[in-house]
């Protein structure tokens, strides 16, 4: 891993401010998740703004030439279009060669720990020397304000990991698992194939005391994703550590996919890890989805990245359900200050001809 950056959209909401719940029980969901302050993106902002933005930077610190680069990846939930692919729009947007590679992933809180693992394995198998990961999300686009479960809970960011292949340096060691019997933990119902968009997919029902939404918005099962969290996030690091022979003591820093700060610290204990070895993004800038890991990694450790070799075990689990640890090793990375994304120009549509 050569360099790592993190952009997210300048407007703040705090969880203070949250009037469709009394200031009690505000303070109850401040306490309980852990989310204070959230970036959230503009009408007409992108999670590829945000990616581009932070791609942006990065190539221009580690002064990379783009013809160099073979691979793109972009792993978010919130693309550009239906159709098509928005990896391709950003290989345009970089200004990266015609022989780069370009794909998207559709996956959210597991979204970076799968994508290294597909980006560093194709870059191994075909012998590409220089790719970039592009990893985010807008969460809040499809977040109801009158749902309590949700609205508090989730920010905006997309980040950029420049991936280069060195021969001899330690490779990083996978494990990933999924389990789609859970599929409607986290789920938007319509506006997919299954459930086309229709007049009744913007008709808002009450689900519980406080929770109002549409078919178009995200709908969380709180309990079923606290309980999937705890039954299956250790004994995949466990089993990660046993397969290939590592020990958790060995590890500098574990970086958690940002969920929420009670099913984080329960994890944490679990595992019987000390606090300064586990880092936190959530009070400045919430869940964010698949970004978590990495605007933790810009946020909270980025000296401690850029000085000097770091062991890592990174564990990212939630919608899918899907989950997985990765133990990898750094070695001086380019880690620039996390930057904020003020305006976007849209770009200008080409209309067909009538």
């Amino acid at each position: 891993m050569a360099g790592l950056s993190a952009c997210v959209p300048k407007k703040t909401l705090s969880n203070r401010d949250y009037k469709w719940i009394k200031e009690k029980e505000r303070e109850q969901v401040i306490k309980t998740i852990g989310v204070e302050t959230r970036h959230v993106a503009e009408d007409g902002q992108t999670t590829s703004d945000l990616c581009f933005q932070a791609a942006e930077q990065l190539l221009d610190e580690l002064k990379w030439e783009r013809d160099e680069i073979s691979i793109l990846i972009f792993v978010s939930q919130s693309r550009d279009y239906i159709i098509p692919s928005t990896s391709t729009i950003l290989q345009d947007r970089l200004k990266l060669p015609k022989t780069c590679m370009a794909l998207d992933i559709n996956l959210g809180c597991s979204g970076y720990v799968y994508g290294l693992s597909v980006i560093s394995t194709m870059m191994k198998a075909a012998g590409l020397q220089k790719g970039l990961l592009l990893v985010g999300d807008l969460s809040n686009v499809t977040s109801s304000y009158r749902d309590k479960s949700t609205y508090p809970l989730f920010g905006d960011a997309g980040t950029a990991t420049a991936l280069e292949l060195k021969p001899g340096h330690a490779p990083m060691q996978f494990n990933l698992q999924s389990d789609g019997s859970g599929y409607e933990a986290i789920i938007i119902y319509d506006g997919g194939v299954r459930n086309l968009a229709s007049k009744k997919s913007f008709s808002t029902k009450k689900y519980g005391e406080g929770i109002y939404r549409n078919r178009l918005q995200i709908a969380l099962d709180g309990i079923e994703v606290f309980n999937f969290s705890l039954r299956e996030v250790v004994p995949n690091i466990k089993k990660t550590l046993k397969h290939f022979n590592r020990e958790l003591a060995e590890f500098d820093y574990l970086l958690f996919h940002q969920a929420n700060r009670l099913i984080n610290e329960t994890i944490r204990k679990m595992l019987k890890v000390e606090p300064e070895r586990v880092p936190y993004s959530l009070r400045d800038y919430g869940n964010t989805s698949c970004a978590s890991i990495p605007l933790t990694m810009v946020t909270q450790i980025r000296e401690a990245l850029q000085e000097k070799p770091q062991k890592l075990l990174l564990s990212a689990f939630g919608i899918g359900l899907s989950w997985g640890s990765v133990l990898m090793e750094t070695d001086g990375m380019v880690v620039p200050p996390v930057t904020e994304l003020e305006t976007v120009n849209k770009p200008e549509e080409k209309q067909p001809i009538a």
